[in-house]
């Protein structure tokens, strides 16, 4: 697939893959991209998954007529990128490996006893690298999502090359909305890192950007301003749709029925935007991801061993794990005879920032009271302001 007259795609789909990282549902597989660009010197743009290393040496052959390419840029260490880098030395003894200092000192790691020699070539942030026509500007973006990621920019065909930034779940030979698995992707995977998302989205707006190619998901050509609009909204924790978030979790039915009450309240008050969440049930990084996505958000558990149900623990730690931020909150809680829920979340978010609790708790013993349902309908009220 040629994206530019001199930069040609040779990565590859993974259909095999049932759980990226181990724990990421992949219904659609994956996509590990790789890009050759073509000029005076020939660079291979970052490897694939060792379980495609044939097939994507295969790629780069055929991308270059069977010539030897000249460097291989390693952005990112993630072994979904990088686990070829011995095999591509194996094969092409003569390039050069262009990394950083941090990306070198992993590589040592990952890849025993493996001496580049005089084929190392060492970057630093902001240095440049002359292909011919094609000059290539290394960006340091660490922690987006590891400590050695770079990014590439090609001041020739205006091409970022960044790495797992604007990345996405997917392979490319599967059409599928961008924003959703984009989104479910950056915060399951680079949400801990806002702010320097951020400080990249910085750099970048001082870039004439035509093109996006990142690791994962498909080449970005059409309406950039959607794309980059996106991650700045989620870098910074913005709001992204107006609405309210209902997760749940319950053992015998009547938290799940006082979670329904509230969609119901809000529905008929006019709110925008209503998403009922069983976290017993739900994909937890797609529950992760609309938490993100609207500005408010009502947890409704039982209390358990003292505690709260296990997967609105688990649910909860996600959100502060990346930073939950910036939201309106609510809590529901119910117990049989110490209700101890709602003080257990609160304990738990006590450090994060910028959060607003309504001032309505509801407080359920057991099943539903007429009190509860006042409680519900006042909740209500105060989410729809």
């Amino acid at each position: 697939m040629k994206i530019t007259d001199d930069i040609i795609y040779v990565g590859v789909n993974d259909h095999d893959i049932d759980l990226f990282e181990g724990q990421y549902i992949v219904p659609n597989g994956m996509a590990y991209n790789s890009y050759v660009i073509k000029d005076e010197k020939t660079a291979v743009m970052d490897t694939v998954d060792a379980n495609f290393a044939e097939e994507w040496l295969g790629n780069i052959d055929t991308a270059l007529g069977g010539a030897a390419p000249d460097y291989l840029i390693v952005q990112h260490m993630e072994p979904d990128h990088s686990a070829n880098i011995a095999k591509f030395t194996e094969k092409y003894p003569e390039a050069k490996v262009v990394a950083n200092a941090k990306a070198f000192q992993m590589m040592s790691n990952f890849f025993r006893g493996m001496n580049l020699g005089d084929k190392k070539v060492e970057v630093k942030n902001q240095e440049t690298l002359s292909l011919g026509k094609h000059e290539l500007t290394f960006v340091f973006a660490p922690m987006v999502h590891w400590p050695e990621v770079m990014v590439t920019y090609d001041s020739t065909d205006k091409v970022l090359f960044s790495a797992d930034a604007f990345g996405k779940f997917g392979a490319l030979d599967v059409e599928e909305d961008w924003d959703c698995e984009a989104r479910r992707y950056y915060f399951g995977i680079v949400g801990k890192y806002g702010k320097q998302a951020e400080n990249l989205l910085k750099v970048a707006e001082g870039l004439d950007i035509q093109t996006i190619c990142a690791l994962h998901g498909p080449i970005l050509k059409e309406n950039l301003e959607h794309y980059i609009g996106q991650y700045k909204t989620w870098s910074s924790y913005g709001v992204e749709t107006e609405g309210v978030m209902i997760a749940y979790t319950s053992v015998y039915g009547n938290t799940k029925k006082a979670a329904e009450t509230l969609a119901s309240a809000l529905e008929a008050k006019g709110c925008p935007k209503v998403v009922l969440c069983d976290l017993a049930r739900e994909d937890m990084a797609e529950a992760v991801e609309d938490a993100f996505r609207h500005g408010k958000l009502v947890l409704a558990t039982t209390t358990y061993n003292g505690d709260i149900f296990p997967f609105m623990r688990t649910f909860i730690e996600a959100l502060i794990e990346r930073g939950y931020q910036n939201r309106t909150m609510g809590i529901i809680e119910n117990g049989s005879w110490a209700i101890t829920a709602g003080k257990v979340i609160r304990g738990l978010f006590e450090k994060s920032k910028d959060l607003t609790w309504v001032d309505t708790t509801v407080s359920i013993m057991s099943s539903m009271s007429e009190e509860n349902e006042a409680q519900i309908e006042a909740m209500a009220e105060e989410l729809c302001k």
